[in-house]
């Protein structure tokens, strides 16, 4: 069950073998980023499940395709192997995590509809605390996965590497947070990743993580910070690198007012290492501005599809 006002959501995300192409998909009960769940929490009626969204995004060659459609309590069905949100679910069958999307862009509305076939490589089950009071809890399950993409619309066909993980707070993320960093980056067998976070008090917490195929989890000693350029919306952001291998900003993927995704690159062991990541700045987030922009690429159904 999930508490008034919190949330949990799964998320998957991929980068195709030859780096052209790349996804990203979350399911969210209790949508975090809403403002419709934001204002629901302010009125003290903040039903997690009246607030659920998948977010499927496609970045091609041909451009970005980006849905983000909420709906009510009556689109939701969920069992332990199982969620469907209006017409995109998700679902263990066998060993393989299918999904199933069928969802219109915003603001441009198109049709992106196909299927998300994840080969989770091992699954873990290992939860960690974000925040020393413990309402904000993260589970990388399949950091090691395989994916193969098949869309009819947009036409795409194509396999890479993909990463798979859940959140869930008892509380909203505004809640508990200014901020947070968030990477992880493909080593060829190992999965590292990084999550810095600043508490709602201003208390830094950080994880270091490898995550390796044969099912092991090694924590490390992260390096230091490396500041890396604002954004267009001048979030701040900042990533973990030596001074003497610095990250590199390849490709700008998500550039929104209070959230940023990215691709960065690494040199190392004669490779480029590749890394998806995140900031977001929740502070940002609730201001009222904001808050007023966000339903023109976050609109709202409530009937059942």
């Amino acid at each position: 069950m999930i508490p008034s006002g919190g949330y949990i959501w799964w998320y998957v995300d991929a980068i195709s073998e030859d780096g052209r192409n790349a996804l990203t998909v979350i399911a969210f009960i209790g949508s975090v980023f809403s403002p419709y769940y934001a204002m629901a929490r302010r009125g003290g009626d903040a039903d997690p499940h009246n607030h659920v969204t998948v977010n499927a995004i496609l970045y091609t060659p041909r451009g970005k395709y980006w849905a983000m459609t909420e709906r009510g309590r009556a689109s939701l069905e969920r069992s332990r192997s199982h969620v469907a949100i209006g017409p995109s679910q998700y679902s263990w069958t066998g060993d393989r995590l299918v999904i199933d999307i069928d969802e219109k862009t915003m603001p441009i509305p198109r049709r992106i509809n196909g299927r998300i076939t994840v080969d989770p490589g091992p699954v873990f089950s290992r939860t960690w605390n974000l925040d020393a009071a413990g309402r904000h809890e993260w589970r990388p399950i399949a950091p090691c996965a395989k994916v193969d993409v098949q869309f009819e619309r947009p036409s795409l066909n194509w396999k890479g590497h993909a990463y798979v993980d859940t959140n869930a707070g008892t509380e909203s993320l505004e809640a508990g947070f200014r901020s947070w960093t968030w990477s992880r980056q493909d080593r060829r067998g190992t999965t590292r990743i990084h999550y810095d976070v600043i508490q709602r008090n201003g208390v830094p917490r950080g994880l270091a993580l490898d995550y390796n195929a044969d099912g092991t989890v090694v924590p490390f000693e992260p390096a230091p910070i490396q500041d890396l350029p604002l954004t267009g919306w001048r979030v701040s952001r900042h990533t973990r690198a030596h001074p003497s291998n610095p990250a590199r900003v390849l490709k700008g993927l998500e550039d929104t007012p209070f959230y940023s995704r990215s691709v960065l690159g690494f040199d190392g062991e004669g490779k480029e290492f590749k890394s998806v990541h995140e900031s977001v700045d929740l502070d940002r987030f609730r201001s009222p501005i904001v808050q007023m922009m966000l339903p023109f690429k976050m609109p709202r159904w409530t009937r059942r599809r």
